[in-house]
């Protein structure tokens, strides 16, 4: 199975599957869920899975979802900040009023 991303609401996070089966977590981005905004505040990959990509599967799937909900981005994560400043077509889920906080 591919690996993918799904939304835990339960652990407030993003978990990206990955193994042979696809049911092993190999990493996650843990938000804040308020009216309107997720604030992502820290992301892992296991050291196992790294350098496959994921990290940035994780990204996407986790941003693709708050986009396709509507949510405003506030990325005090590092990588998540660091992955939106590679992917600037991801700058707009940050509000404008707050880029420059995060350097975006």
């Amino acid at each position: 199975m591919e690996p993918h991303v799904t939304d835990r609401p339960e652990k407030s996070r993003y978990e990206v599957l990955a193994g042979q089966d696809g049911a092993e977590t190999a990493g996650f981005a843990e938000y804040f869920l308020s009216e309107g905004e997720i604030a992502f505040i820290h992301t892992e990959t296991e050291p196992r899975f790294a350098g496959q990509g994921l990290g940035g599967l994780l990204a996407r799937g986790a941003l693709d979802d708050a986009r396709a909900r509507g949510l405003a981005v506030l990325p005090y994560c590092p990588f998540i900040r660091g992955w939106i400043g590679k992917h600037p077509e991801y700058a707009d889920l940050v509000p404008e009023a707050r880029r420059a906080q995060f350097g975006l």
